[in-house]
């Protein structure tokens, strides 16, 4: 049995989470309604962004994992990135959330500094 969420669902809830706590969210690219991969792009004022995405762990698990941060000298390079993952697979979505410290509406606790 599958306990997982729909990615749909799961992403509306990301949405909305954000949008209550004062930030901004938006579907970048909407992928397979229920068992699309969910890619969470976390930025503040559409800057310093960091991807995530849950990546399979030795017990089975899935943990969001950082996969790209974007380069303050090369900003297109993530751009880039991003559109290659979404070719590569078409049932991907790219979510973005535009507030401080935005992986905490993933589970994450980011660092200081």
């Amino acid at each position: 049995m599958d306990d997982r969420l729909p990615a749909h669902l799961e992403v509306g809830g990301l949405i909305r989470a954000v949008d209550v706590a004062g930030g901004f969210a938006t579907v970048i690219s909407k992928g397979e309604r229920d068992a699309g991969t969910i890619l969470v792009i976390c930025c503040e004022n559409g800057t310093n962004a960091r991807l995530y995405e849950r990546m399979p762990q030795l017990d089975g698990t899935r943990k969001w994992t950082l996969t790209k941060s974007q380069d303050a000298e090369n900003r297109h390079e993530f751009a880039e990135y991003c559109d290659r993952r979404k070719r590569q697979d078409s049932d991907v979505w790219i979510v973005e959330l535009d507030i401080a410290d935005g992986e905490r509406f993933i589970g994450i606790e980011r660092p200081v500094g």
